[in-house]
């Protein structure tokens, strides 16, 4: 009889429990949908915010991996702002601390479980305020060289001069050394020439000067200064070196077309000046018992000469 009227007191125990639990959902049910309005409203207006900045920052920003991180921090801002209020509506702001602590407790495993994704993400952040580069800048990193086509918070984008399209990770691009041959616009040319040993040098010096001082591709200012050097004394020439400065817009063009044209200005202008450009000489040995090398020279009259072998 005792054992019937403990179950009892138990079951209604049990029932009045579930009963006032419905009460109280019954209660805070207006809240929770509130909560869940607010949520959906906060979204919907993180959106149309989003969209309004992301239009006035590209269409000033320079920097497009600046402009899109401002607007990607906006719109996790908003939102964020919009869970916190909608759980504060529905009567759950203890819960609010608790997804925020079981947040960071997450973002620490996920941290060790992918280091190679959250370092490039934390290094394209870096580079969003802090980069050696921009969009169509001429780079080489870690050996690769091309035209940056693009940026992201995972990698760069870079096209190389043979079409390849190569994509940096960003911790590679923050840790390795950066080379940009068109930061500040400018990069020096250098090719060398050989003339002969009898040839005038200063006279062969003034005349490729004036190649380069009336080359309107040439840079020409007071801070950039294009001259002509004594390299070498190599075998059979005096190498002098020719320097100069071009615009570094379009990179292709400066460094290989133009100097190529260069070059070739220089080559004609010299050979029409009588100056020599011989080719290097080349010594031929024989070792041991090697059989002589079958030779047979001509002079203007076309008489032959024969080796010793021939005779």
């Amino acid at each position: 009889m005792l054992f019937i009227q403990e179950e009892i007191t138990a079951s209604d125990k049990i029932a009045s429990s579930v009963e006032n639990y419905y009460d109280h959902f019954l209660t805070i049910l207006p809240r929770i949908a509130m909560g869940i309005f607010v949520v959906v409203a906060g979204v919907l207006i993180a959106q149309l915010i989003t969209s309004v900045v992301r239009r006035r920052i590209m269409r000033k920003a320079e920097d497009p991996l600046m402009a899109k991180f401002l607007v990607q921090a906006v719109k996790i801002i908003l939102i964020l702002i919009a869970i916190m209020v909608a759980l504060d509506v529905a009567g759950l702001s203890g819960v609010a601390t608790g997804v925020l602590t079981a947040a960071g407790g997450a973002a620490i495993i996920l941290g060790f479980a992918f280091q190679d994704i959250g370092k490039n993400f934390l290094a394209g952040i870096i580079l969003a305020f802090n980069r050696p580069f921009g969009i169509n800048d001429t780079i080489m990193v870690d050996g690769h060289f091309g035209r940056v086509k693009a940026l992201s918070f995972r990698y760069s984008h870079i096209k190389t001069t043979d079409g390849r399209d190569i994509y940096i990770p960003n911790s590679d691009v923050l840790t390795k050394p950066v080379e940009n041959y068109t930061a500040d616009g400018f990069y020096r040319v250098d090719f060398v020439v050989g003339i002969s040993y009898e040839d005038d040098i200063e006279s062969a010096k003034i005349l490729i000067q004036e190649i380069l001082d009336t080359n309107k591709e040439v840079v020409h200012d007071d801070t950039h200064e294009n001259f002509v050097i004594e390299n070498e004394l190599a075998a059979s020439t005096v190498n002098l070196k020719v320097l100069f400065w071009v615009h570094t817009v379009d990179y292709r063009r400066a460094s290989r077309v133009l100097r190529g044209l260069i070059i070739q200005e220089v080559k004609v202008a010299l050979t029409k000046a009588g100056f020599n450009l011989p080719a290097d000489i080349r010594e031929l040995k024989l070792y041991g018992n090697a059989e002589d090398i079958p030779l047979r020279l001509r002079n203007d009259l076309d008489t032959p000469f024969r080796t010793k072998s021939e005779n």
